[in-house]
């Protein structure tokens, strides 16, 4: 009762501060002074540098730096311009964090949590240069060197990293996109001339969506059938010269711009196409499978579907790029939707526009909750980074990690897509100008739910790989079952993904081997998409209370209120298989949202400070509406930010 009542006390004390400046501001001037209705919110209850400290994992020094180079001139978004000027932007602005010296392919092998964080922190000023920089050094960059020898590592990586040697990744096809190991494009070994042969035999085998392929690859890693001697060796990747020097397509290649986009237009994506192109037999990417001269065949590997698998796993680093860009972007749109709602006035006790619509329950029902979930999904993001960059050699560990690396991508897309749609709408009319920058945010939520790996179908494999090692977890018996425990609340969640494993799994023994297609496919789709939520967001609880308890003392109590509002957030959303599961009690259910409800109301005091405490600086969010709306809206301004914001 005494927590509750402080609680209340705080409130009403910040409520009275507030009111009283907004008085004065809105009595003496036709412009209220932002930057103090921002302050007045209210003072942090935490240390926000240790935050962002906690936030941020790793790499401090370089994801400060690349703070500062954010604040470059040239980092400014630009609106109105053509695809042509769009693409060379995005192009020059990879390139100068190139020459900062703040990414390169050979982090992969020294510190790969930088190539991350360089992703993360790129997204926000950039996404179609973030979207240029994963293909150029994880998908290109990172294949070259994992699937490569010398021979090709001599060859290109200084290229990579200064963008001399630009590259795509041809995988997707037309027609086969997470069905690409059935791809019909042919890599045929001539023995006469020891070369390759790479030949695209219909419309449906383009490859397709090549990033960087429109404008600026000169290379492309080709994934082909491999034949000798009409021998189908399985999809191996081999490297194709697709422009020369001076970035024209070279004899055979023909390469097709896509044109413009729902968003991102700075990305040069191309339908590509070849026309028995000839390459050295040395082209090949051959560190797993190799050709000698006369045609023979060797590998280490010795299925086909393995050997599609390693060829491909750079996907797996590419699908923790996606989610770093998802992370930062989804902190920078929460900073900008929080500093709008603290200076936005409208009508409040007295009839007068004297009141922030971030006072509204409305407004904090909408995106209190988001920040919660943005945080926990921070914390398990990183905990997946830090399994992937540092899993045993042996291979041990890898099905787990590709496990959950095929989770952590769509919920971390999934989000900042239900982060940027509620915030734009929140924000109303400011919210859908381009300026304001949710726009782009939510082109860059939708290609991040598509590209590496639909999110739905990802979280098919999720479902199927966890279903074939499940085992009831020993959960032990209920902690004290009361909504306002952690642990009571974690223990629901963890006996939701028990539950929905095991219906799945007795659901599939009863159809049979015979009838297991149809079951997964057509019958189970429900089910299947559940089981797989469940297992990351227990996951993500449990990176959670691990963060939680690692902190520095002085973050737990904020904390600890954003991981209750997590827990209760996802039980919310789920309430009705709660409840008719019989997991949860059906009168706990109806207390669900007045709980969610007074941990809003609680955090609220806090929300500016726990936006501010992502590290997305001024100049990285760049929209109006963080900073002096009011100002920007005395000139002409054309819907451009420049430097008057």
């Amino acid at each position: 009762m005494n927590r509750v009542s402080s609680a209340k006390m705080l409130r009403l004390k910040h409520t009275g501060s507030l009111l009283r400046l907004l008085h004065t501001c809105t009595s003496s001037s036709a412009k209220a002074d932002l930057q103090n209705l921002r302050a007045q919110w209210g003072a942090a209850s935490f240390n926000i540098p240790k935050m962002t400290e906690l936030l941020d994992h790793d790499n401090h020094d370089m994801r400060q730096n690349l703070r500062e180079l954010f604040k470059d001139k040239d980092m400014i978004p630009r609106y109105n311009i053509s695809m042509a000027e769009e693409r060379e932007i995005a192009y020059q602005r990879l390139r100068k964090v190139c020459n900062g010296g703040f990414i390169s392919v050979r982090d992969f092998e020294s510190n790969p949590r930088r190539i991350f964080a360089a992703h993360e922190l790129s997204a926000i000023v950039d996404a179609s240069m973030a979207t240029k920089m994963t293909v150029q050094f994880n998908l290109f960059g990172g294949t070259v060197l994992k699937l490569g020898t010398e021979r090709h590592h001599a060859a290109l990586l200084k290229g990579i990293d200064t963008l001399d040697d630009m590259g795509c990744f041809g995988l997707t096809e037309l027609g086969y996109g997470n069905n690409a190991v059935e791809m019909e494009t042919t890599a045929t070994y001539d023995p006469s001339t020891k070369e390759f042969v790479v030949h695209t035999p219909s419309t449906l085998a383009q490859k397709y969506w090549i990033t960087n392929g429109a404008i600026h690859a000169k290379h492309c890693i080709v994934f082909a059938q491999l034949y000798i001697n009409r021998i189908n060796h399985g999809i191996q990747a081999v490297l194709v010269r697709i422009r020369d020097d001076k970035l024209q397509p070279l004899p055979g290649v023909t390469i097709a711009d896509m044109g413009y986009k729902m968003s991102l237009n700075g990305v040069d994506n191309a339908r590509l196409s070849f026309d028995s192109v000839r390459v050295p037999r040395e082209n090949l990417l051959n560190r797993f499978s190799d050709v000698a001269d006369d045609g023979s065949f060797t590998s280490a590997i010795s299925s086909g579907r393995a050997r599609f698998l390693t060829v491909a796993d750079q996907l797996l680093s590419g699908r923790l790029c996606i989610a770093s860009m998802c992370m930062g972007v989804a902190k920078a749109t929460l900073a900008i939707a929080f500093r709008y709602a603290s200076t936005r006035l409208t009508v409040g006790p007295r009839g007068k526009s004297d009141t922030p619509i971030l006072q509204y329950q409305l407004q904090q029902r909408a995106l209190i909750p988001l920040l919660a979930r943005t945080y926990a999904i921070n914390f398990g993001l990183n905990y997946v980074k830090d399994r992937w960059s540092f899993q045993k050699a042996d291979g041990s560990e890898h099905g787990e990690i590709v496990t959950m690396c095929c989770a952590i991508k769509p919920v971390a897309s999934w989000n900042v897509g239900q982060v940027t749609t509620v915030a734009r709408e929140r924000c109303g009319g400011q919210g859908y100008l381009a300026s304001n920058r949710f726009g782009i945010f939510l082109g860059l939520a939708h290609a991040a739910m598509t590209a590496e790996g639909d999110n739905s179908v990802l979280m098919q494999k999720v479902a199927k790989e966890r279903l074939a090692v499940f085992k009831p977890s020993a959960i032990g018996d209920s902690p004290k079952a009361s909504l306002n425990d952690q642990k009571y609340l974690h223990y629901l969640i963890a006996k939701r993904e028990d539950f929905l494993f095991s219906t799945l799994g007795m659901k599939m023994k009863k159809a049979g081997k015979e009838g297991v297609f149809s079951e997964w496919m057509y019958e189970q789709s429900d089910a299947i998409q559940s089981a797989a939520q469940a297992f990351i967001e227990r996951l993500i609880s449990e990176e959670f209370a691990k963060a939680i308890e690692s902190s520095d003392p002085s973050l737990s109590p904020v904390l600890n209120q954003l991981y209750k509002l997590y827990l209760l957030d996802v039980i919310e959303k789920d309430l009705g298989l709660f409840l008719v599961s019989g997991i949860l009690p059906t009168d706990f259910g109806k207390t669900v949202g007045e709980v969610c409800r007074a941990l809003c109301k609680d955090i609220a005091p806090n929300c500016l400070a726990l936006a501010e405490a992502f590290g997305v600086t001024d100049a990285m969010m760049a929209a109006p509406i963080s900073a002096d709306w009011i100002g920007y809206n005395e000139y002409d301004n054309q819907g451009e930010v420049g430097r008057r914001i």
